[in-house]
């Protein structure tokens, strides 16, 4: 599988200066109608604070790059569609239930079997946005949200307080999300961060889409949950050299990520990739170092390839508890943790 790498934000004009606007989009289920539209003349980004900060629509030159539930405005599901964020934990936790510093946390069991607990608290909140803004080269929209403030109800079932920015950043055929997680609290917050991310299959050739990810090991799982056992990856997961996507069944935990190349000024890491047979177009995603997993998934509407990259494994802070090392992280009061992630769209 050949892959033709486009790495530097395209400063092109497309004729019209990028800018931040403010829309309404009606929706059935009562929340906030605003959403942020970073666009120039080529290039538009559609992000819904009120619904988890989803940036739940990105086209480019009139490719719909990203797969929105055709329900998206009438069934409050927000990590169906776009790019759900998950935090402070991804995926699922084993029953809901784990224990920190001597107690017990019992999660609401949201998972389609009603057994575990699933992809955190910032999903399902109202984000505040706190910087917004547009220059030659970009147009960018940031959103917050902390537990005390946005979510309180949560507070209860954390360790500890926690707070999360992201900024979007939208440039000429490529889009950055900058990450960035602080301790408020007076005690340590352990957390994880996932990005859930639908990426359409018809600008790359439908069934036919090439896909690769560079990683030669997998978590065991059964019933999605990770025993705490690494495999080599099997033939049906196995990514490094492509596979079409009609032969793909997937909804996998790979991990020992490497990247296919490097953006040297960030460090940033290209870790899969979505291509078009023919080579006229190719998505890469790319990510700092801390994302060393990344969750493969194959939605059952197979309209769209899930691409996930996180900073631990599912169950992370039971696994971790067990003394396995599933990528947990742990910030002590007043520390920050800074994370990358960027999306090119490359055309021949």
């Amino acid at each position: 599988m050949k892959y033709l790498l486009d790495t530097k934000h395209n400063s092109e004009s497309s004729g019209m200066p990028f800018e931040c606007v403010w829309e309404q989009r009606p929706n059935a289920f009562g929340v906030d109608e605003r959403v942020a539209v970073l666009r120039d003349g080529k290039n538009c980004l559609e992000v819904w604070p009120a619904l988890g900060f989803n940036a739940y629509r990105w086209q480019v030159a009139g490719h719909e790059v990203l797969y929105r539930n055709p329900q998206f405005f009438a069934e409050n599901r927000p990590t169906r569609s776009g790019i759900p964020i998950l935090f402070p934990f991804p995926n699922r936790i084993r029953e809901g239930r784990f224990s920190w510093d001597g107690k017990t946390y019992q999660l609401p069991l949201g998972d389609s079997t009603g057994k575990n607990a699933i992809h955190g608290f910032a999903t399902k909140h109202a984000w505040r946005v706190v910087d917004q803004g547009a220059d030659a080269a970009m147009a960018w929209v940031t959103g917050e949200f902390h537990g005390s403030v946005d979510a309180a109800e949560t507070l209860p079932l954390w360790p500890a307080d926690y707070r999360i920015r992201i900024t979007y950043r939208l440039f000429d055929r490529v889009l950055r999300l900058e990450i960035d997680v602080d301790n408020p609290d007076t005690k340590p917050l352990p957390f994880g961060i996932g990005f859930h991310p639908y990426f359409a299959l018809a600008p790359f050739g439908g069934m036919q889409a090439l896909v690769g990810a560079g990683a030669p090991k997998m978590w065991e799982l059964i019933e999605s949950l990770p025993t705490g056992k690494l495999l080599d990856v099997d033939t049906r997961c196995d990514l490094r050299g492509g596979q079409a996507y009609s032969h793909l069944q997937l909804d996998d935990v790979l991990t020992n990520l490497y990247p296919f190349s490097y953006d040297q000024p960030d460090r940033l890491g290209m870790v899969a990739v979505v291509q078009n047979p023919s080579g006229e177009r190719m998505l890469t995603l790319w990510a700092s170092d801390d994302f060393r997993e990344l969750v493969a998934f194959t939605p059952p509407h197979r309209e769209a390839i899930c691409l996930e990259p996180y900073t631990c494994t599912t169950d992370a802070i039971n696994l971790q508890a067990r003394g396995i090392d599933a990528g947990l992280r742990v910030l002590t009061p007043g520390e920050y943790w800074r994370g990358n992630i960027e999306i090119h769209l490359a055309s021949s």
